[in-house]
């Protein structure tokens, strides 16, 4: 693990925070426990990565229509499905002990580097352009 500055300590900890607050609403709302028993359960994780998948589809769905949110009338669909993804990709990742915000800021500063996200390599025939 690469040695973080302050804020990005900080930032770290505050993503992991929140994760943590997104799967502790997700254990009171029963989704870490079997509806019968009561008793914990192992949540699937292919299950929990498709509903990531069905968030950003919706998010979709409300860009394409430029739809406003029918459960928040005052926010776009578009923002409340992204919220959505976010809350379930924390709730996955504190659900199953990973440390998202060190990952996240790892990454960040490896993209950082990488030639292939460098603009003049970008610009190149077969470059990350879509």
């Amino acid at each position: 693990m690469e040695e973080f500055t302050p804020e990005e300590k900080s930032l770290a900890n505050s993503i992991n925070a929140f994760s943590k607050k997104c799967y502790q609403a997700s254990v009171d709302g029963g989704w870490w426990h079997n509806l019968e028993t009561n008793e914990p359960k192992e949540r699937n994780k292919a299950e929990m990565i498709c509903l990531m998948h069905s968030e950003l589809s919706e998010a979709m769905e409300g860009v394409r229509k430029n739809l406003m949110d029918d459960k928040l009338p005052n926010r776009k669909m578009e923002e409340v499905e992204m919220a959505d993804t976010v809350i379930r990709i924390m709730d996955y990742c504190a659900g199953h002990g990973l440390d998202l915000g060190g990952a996240m800021i790892e990454k960040i500063n490896f993209n950082a580097q990488r030639a292939d996200h460098k603009i003049e390599n970008r610009r190149k025939e077969n470059g990350k352009e879509f």
